[in-house]
C-alpha cells in the first residue's frame, strides 16, 4: 500500500462545508473512503487505530448535521479524532501526526478552528461543552454545543459531575455517548431504532411537554406518570439513569447506520435542553483483525498491514520499564497475599496483563478514575493491605489532592509506580510526565526515587514496597539502557546516592534516566558523575561534600527545572550557606510538544551533546566571573595602598 487509493467521495471533501453539499445517499460511500484513507495513511505513519475506525460514521454524521465550527463539537480524549481531522482540512497532513512539527496526536485549539477544545485526558468533554453552552446562552447565540464521550470516558467521575450540573440547569447541551465496548445486541435493532426516532420527533416532544403542563396541577398523578414512564423506559432502554439526571435520552442505536443516525441527529438538533444520544460502535470497524482484537489494534505501527509474522525467528525485544514493573508485581504477589495492584484503566500500558491473569484477586481496575484509585489504596492501607497504584505521571496529576490529603497526610503505606515519567514522544504535551518531581518532592512523608536502569527500577520498587509509608518510583516510557536484571531483591539505603565516576572541578548530579548522557558528558569533561537515585530525601551530606571539592555542581533531570530535583539541591546548598556555582539542566518552562523523543531531548539540551555544551558555557562564564572578581580585588587593593 504505497500508492494512495482512488477515493472519489473523500477527494471532494476538504471542509465540512464541502461535506454538507453531498446528498445523504452518498454518506455511506464517503465512510468507505475515509476508512480506506485511514488504513492507507496509518500504515505509513502509525497511530491510534481502532477507535478512529469506529468513529468514522459518527464524525461524518455530526459534521453533516451541525454547522461546525460555529456549532461547538468537543471530542473526549481524542483517540477517535482522526476522522474529524480528515474532514476538517487536515487529511493531507495526517501522515505527519505525532511526529516532530506534525499534526497533534489529539485535538488542539492552536491547530484548527474546528478543534473547539484541546483534549488528551479523559472525561473532560461534557464539562467543556456545558461551559460553552452556558456562554452561548449568555451571549444570546443559538449555536449548539455537542460533547462526544466514550463509555470508558464516562467512567470518570468528572463526567457525572458535568451531567448532574447540566441536567439541574436545563442546559442546551447535546451529549453523544459513543459506546464501543459492547457488541450490537438484541436491543439495538429495528424496534429500538424506531422508538428512538419517534422519541426524538416533534410529535413525541410536544406530547411530552404538554402532558407535563397538564399534570402540573395534579402532583400525585404527575409523579405516577413519571414513575411509569421511567420504569417502562428502563425495561426497553438503558436510559433511565440519564433521564433521572434531567436528560432527554435517545438510543441506543447503531452508530454505523448513517441512514438512521443523520435523521435522528437532525431531530435531536431541533430540540432544546440537555439531550443524550447513545450510539453503539465497533472499534476497528471495517478492518476485521481490529474488530476481533481491539486491544491489539488500539494503536498501530507503520507498516502494520504488511509486517510478516516473524516474531519467533530472531530478535526478542528488550524489556520496557513497564515490563519490569509487571514482572516485579508477579514476583511479589507469589510471596505476599497483602499486595493489591490498582490501575485506572491502564492494564496493558502499565505492563499488568500477565499479573491480572495470574493474580485476579489481587488486581483491581477502577476504570478511568484516578482520584478513586488513590483513595481506594488509602483505605486498603488502613486495613493492613499493601496497595500498589500503577499510574502514569500525567494522570497522577488528576489525583493530587487525594495523594496529599488521603495518603501522605495520614502517612499510609502506599506504593506508587509512576510510569511515563519525563517525555513520551508522540503523545505530546498532554501526556508528558514533566512535573512529577516538582509536585511530589514538596509533599511531607513522601519518598521519591528515580531509577537510572532496569535493575535499579526493580530494586527501587522493592525498596518502596518495604518502606512503611508513601513511596513513589518514577520511571520513563520504553526500554532502558539494557542492564541485566537481578532476580534477588535488595533494599536501597533510603536517601543515599552513589558515585559512578570521580573527576575534577565539575560534579554532575544525575537523576533517573539522565545518568546515561551524564556519564558520556563526564568522560568528555573529566567530571564527577553521581547517580542521585533519591529525589526525596536527597543525600544532603554527599551534596555538601561535593560543594567543598568542586567548582561547579550540575543537576540533570527529565522534569521541569522549576521546583524539580535540582531546586532541592540548591535549597540544600542555600540552607547550609555553601557558596558554589550551580547549573540546573532539565525541561524548559514551556509545554513540550509531540515528536521523536531523541529529537525532543536534544532540543531541550538533555542529550550528551547538550549537557556538554551547557557545562562548557557555564565553566566559561564562571572563569570570566572569577577573573573579573580577581581584577576588582586587585584594583581595590591598589587603591587602598595608594
Amino acid at each position: 500500500m504505497t500508492d494512495q487509493p482512488h477515493l472519489p467521495f473523500l477527494d471532494l471533501i476538504d471542509t465540512p462545508e464541502d461535506l454538507r453539499k453531498l446528498p445523504e445517499s452518498d454518506l455511506i460511500k464517503l465512510a468507505v473512503d475515509v476508512r480506506s484513507f485511514l488504513l492507507h495513511t496509518l500504515n505509513i505513519c502509525g497511530g491510534h487505530f481502532g477507535a478512529n475506525m469506529g468513529a468514522v460514521d459518527l464524525a461524518i454524521a455530526l459534521h453533516y448535521v451541525f454547522d461546525t465550527p460555529r456549532d461547538r463539537l468537543i471530542w473526549d480524549v481524542g483517540h477517535q479524532a482522526y476522522p474529524h481531522k480528515i474532514l476538517t482540512g487536515r487529511k493531507h497532513q495526517l501522515t505527519s501526526i505525532r511526529q516532530t512539527n506534525g499534526l497533534a496526536p489529539f485535538l488542539a485549539r492552536t491547530e484548527s478552528l474546528y478543534d473547539a477544545f484541546g483534549v488528551g485526558h479523559s472525561s473532560t468533554s461534557i464539562s467543556a461543552a456545558l461551559g460553552m453552552a452556558i456562554a452561548a446562552g449568555i451571549q444570546g447565540g443559538d449555536r449548539q454545543s455537542i460533547a462526544v464521550i466514550g463509555d470508558g470516558g464516562l467512567t470518570g467521575g468528572m463526567a457525572f459531575e458535568a451531567l448532574n450540573h447540566a441536567g439541574a440547569i436545563d442546559a442546551n447541551l447535546i451529549v453523544v455517548l459513543n459506546d464501543n465496548e459492547m457488541s450490537i445486541s438484541k436491543n439495538v435493532g429495528a424496534l429500538t431504532n424506531y422508538l428512538s426516532r419517534i422519541m426524538s420527533g416533534k410529535t413525541y416532544s410536544h406530547f411530552r411537554e404538554s402532558s407535563k403542563k397538564a399534570l402540573s396541577a395534579l402532583p400525585s398523578m404527575k409523579a405516577l406518570v413519571k414513575r411509569t414512564e421511567t420504569h417502562l423506559k428502563g425495561m426497553i432502554t438503558p436510559g433511565a439513569l440519564f433521564e433521572e439526571l434531567g436528560f432527554h435520552y435517545f438510543g441506543p442505536i447503531d452508530g454505523h447506520d448513517l441512514k438512521m443516525l443523520v435523521p435522528l441527529l437532525k431531530n435531536i438538533q431541533a430540540l432544546k435542553g440537555p439531550r443524550l444520544l447513545h450510539v453503539i460502535t465497533t472499534k476497528g470497524k471495517g478492518y476485521a483483525p481490529a474488530e476481533a482484537d481491539p486491544i491489539k489494534y488500539h494503536a498501530v505501527k507503520p507498516g502494520f498491514l504488511t509486517i510478516k509474522k516473524e516474531e519467533n525467528k530472531t530478535q526478542v525485544a528488550p524489556p520496557t520499564y513497564s515490563d519490569i514493573f509487571g514482572q516485579w508485581l508477579s514476583d511479589v504477589a507469589e510471596k505476599d497475599a497483602r499486595l493489591m495492584a490498582i490501575t485506572p484503566a491502564m492494564c496493558e500500558g502499565s505492563g499488568m496483563v500477565a499479573f491480572a491473569k495470574n493474580f485476579p484477586k489481587q488486581y483491581i481496575d477502577v476504570s478511568i478514575a484516578e482520584q478513586h484509585s488513590v483513595t481506594l489504596a488509602a483505605g486498603m492501607a488502613c486495613e493492613g493491605l499493601k496497595p500498589v497504584v500503577a499510574i502514569y505521571s500525567t494522570f497522577l496529576q488528576r489525583a493530587y489532592d487525594q495523594l496529599i490529603h488521603d495518603v501522605a497526610l495520614q502517612n499510609l503505606d502506599v506504593t506508587f509506580a509512576i510510569d511515563r515519567a519525563g517525555l513520551v514522544g508522540g503523545d505530546g504535551a498532554t501526556h508528558n510526565g514533566a512535573f512529577d518531581l516538582s509536585y511530589l518532592r514538596c509533599i511531607p512523608n513522601m519518598v521519591v526515587m528515580a531509577p537510572s536502569d532496569e535493575n535499579e527500577c526493580r530494586q527501587m520498587l522493592h525498596t518502596a514496597y518495604q518502606y512503611s509509608g508513601p513511596a513513589a518510583v518514577r520511571y520513563p516510557r520504553g526500554a532502558g539502557p539494557g542492564v541485566p536484571i537481578i532476580a534477588e531483591f535488595s533494599s536501597l539505603p533510603i536517601g543515599k546516592a552513589e558515585v559512578k565516576r570521580m573527576g575534577k572541578k565539575v560534579a554532575i548530579l544525575a537523576f533517573g534516566g539522565m545518568l546515561a548522557p551524564a556519564l558520556v558528558a563526564g568522560e568528555a569533561l573529566d567530571a564527577t558523575v553521581i547517580n542521585m537515585r533519591f529525589v526525596k530525601p536527597l543525600d544532603e551530606t554527599f551534596i555538601l561534600r561535593l560543594a567543598q571539592t568542586h567548582e561547579l555542581i550540575v543537576t540533570v533531570e527529565e522534569n521541569a527545572i522549576q521546583g524539580g530535583a535540582g531546586s532541592g539541591v540548591s535549597e540544600c546548598l542555600a540552607l547550609h550557606r555553601q557558596l558554589v556555582s550551580v547549573l540546573h539542566l532539565g525541561l524548559p518552562d514551556r509545554f513540550i510538544e509531540h515528536g521523536d523523543i531523541n529529537d525532543l531531548l536534544a532540543d531541550c539540551g538533555l542529550d550528551s551533546v547538550g549537557i556538554i555544551g551547557s557545562i562548557e558555557k557555564a565553566l566559561a562564564t564562571y572563569q570570566r566571573a572569577k577573573m573579573s572578581n580577581s581584577i576588582a580585588v586587585e584594583k581595590d587593593k591598589n587603591e587602598i595602598e595608594n
